[in-house]
């Protein structure tokens, strides 16, 4: 049942592989820590008045995390705003990029689409992005050219679900300037790939359905120039549940909300790497759009998380998606020491705009 449930043949395997291969893991010195919200304020068909009042919600609420709460490097929690293309407007964005001018996010592109072909999936990205450029967003290379992050919605990457129909995206998604996807862990959903709790390069045909399902893992010594990276957040097992087990897959919800037992089994996933274990990833997600989850995140949630993560004893620091990316990078070319030094590392921050 639980197998059925969890579809767990997607991933079990790949999960005790990487178990078995991690065996005794050390304890870091440093945690990376990364919220991707898959942020989308019309959710459930709202109203753009709806929308904009979900929106505001953040805008007037996130600071007050921020003032309360400081990672070792002094900075406050740092939230990515995964922001659905097609759900865009200007008045929906501009709260969003206030909260990035503070210093307190990033936004990055997120996309819901069925039935899609490849020009067009190009065509609603390239326009995407013009627009959140439009409002000072996204990062650059050393060479001015917009790059992003990316989380399929529906978690249909590569076409591994009905939600997509695209089944080159790994080539578009390259070639339009995408430096990482942060859609996984998708499990309980069967678009959960075989490849668990890596940081990875994808070996399949990038024109091909799936091409992300075989991978290399991310190792010093090592930085691919020709494909996106793949940053999965923590997935595997703790006690509880139905059969005396959960899966934990990383979401934060008002119905599992973040405690310091969750927070120590994403760090025991020991994403990291590999040579360069003394710096876990750590990229958990959430839909925090809708006013409940908006509640819990932005109240008694949102603070006994950051309380958790303080209390797993090692050096604490906020990233976004785009720095994640940039330390995981900065390991993989042979820096080491403080993963402070190398945040906006290959990828310029967000200009701020007046």
């Amino acid at each position: 049942m639980l197998l059925m449930e969890k579809h767990l043949e997607r991933w079990i395997f790949g999960y005790l592989r990487q178990r078995l291969q991690r065996l005794p893991a050390p304890k870091p010195s440093h945690v990376l820590f990364a919220l991707c919200d898959h942020f989308e304020p019309l959710w459930g068909g709202a109203d753009p008045s709806v929308g904009l009042c979900r929106v505001n919600a953040w805008r007037e609420r996130y600071p007050e995390l921020g003032r309360e709460f400081r990672d070792v490097d002094g900075r406050p929690p740092r939230h990515t705003f995964f922001f659905p293309a097609e759900q865009y407007s200007p008045d929906l964005m501009a709260p969003l990029a206030e909260l990035t001018r503070q210093g307190l996010a990033e936004v990055e592109l997120h996309l819901h689409h069925r039935d899609d072909d490849a020009p067009q999936l190009e065509h609603t990205i390239v326009e995407a992005l013009t627009r959140y450029a439009s409002h000072g967003l996204l990062s650059r290379d050393a060479n001015g050219a917009l790059r992003y992050a990316f989380v399929h919605g529906n978690w249909c990457l590569a076409n591994s679900g009905p939600w997509c129909g695209v089944d080159s995206e790994l080539d578009v998604l390259w070639r339009t300037g995408c430096f990482a996807d942060f859609t996984f862990p998708s499990a309980p959903d069967p678009s959960q790939p075989p490849i668990v709790n890596e940081i990875y390069w994808p070996l399949g045909d990038p024109k091909r359905a799936r091409g992300h399902e075989r991978g290399e893992p991310a190792r010093v010594g090592r930085r691919r120039r020709d494909r996106i990276l793949l940053v999965e957040g923590p997935l595997g097992f703790d006690r509880g549940g139905r059969f005396g087990v959960r899966m934990e897959n990383g979401a934060l919800s008002e119905r599992d909300p973040p405690t310091e037992r969750r927070a120590r089994t994403w760090l025991r996933q020991d994403v990291h790497v590999r040579g360069r274990p003394e710096w876990a990833f750590v990229k958990v997600h959430t839909h925090g759009a809708p006013e409940s989850r908006a509640r819990a995140l932005l109240g008694t949630s949102g603070r006994e998380l950051h309380r958790a993560l303080a209390a797993l004893g090692t050096r604490l620091h906020y990233v976004t998606a785009r720095e994640m990316y940039c330390i995981a990078c900065a390991a993989m070319d042979g820096h080491s020491g403080d993963p402070d030094l190398y945040r906006d590392y290959l990828l310029r921050p967000p200009p701020v705009v007046s």
